[in-house]
């Protein structure tokens, strides 16, 4: 991915805590550009994004990325793996299949790449010419 002189990139443990740190630091950067009203959709795609590389490779490195540009705001995240992002189907929830036990706790629905397709401007995954491939999406401010 390119980057911009005030482009936040960092790298990070695939962990849980990987969404929460990347929301953090988006929003002093999206405060920074005076692009706060975007914050919303910013945060649920850094989320949706991260998780999937979490999942993928779990414990590994992974990379975040913020940034912007003439086109709109730029998230990407870069795991290790080769396989491009596969939208699960989406699993109709009731009360009697929703599945609340601590090893399930956030693994109901397959909602996020679909979520992240309506969000964003634009979206998509390069593969990274060094290895593992960038999962992006761009938000218009």
């Amino acid at each position: 991915m390119l980057t911009t002189p005030d482009c936040l990139l960092l790298s990070m443990p695939a962990s849980k805590a990987a969404p929460g740190l990347a929301r953090t630091l988006t929003m002093a950067r999206l405060h920074k550009w005076d692009c706060a009203h975007i914050s919303d959709d910013a945060f649920l795609i850094a989320s949706e994004l991260i998780t999937n590389a979490v999942v993928t490779t779990p414990g590994e490195e992974i990379r975040y990325q913020c940034s912007r540009d003439v086109a709109g705001v730029l998230i990407a995240v870069w795991d290790a793996s080769t396989a491009g992002p596969q939208p699960r189907p989406v699993v109709e929830l009731t009360l009697d299949t929703l599945d609340v036990s601590e090893e399930h706790w956030d693994d109901n629905g397959g909602r996020g790449l679909p979520i992240v397709t309506a969000l964003a401007a634009e979206c998509g995954y390069s593969p990274d010419p060094t290895g593992g491939k960038w999962v992006w999406a761009r938000l218009k401010p």
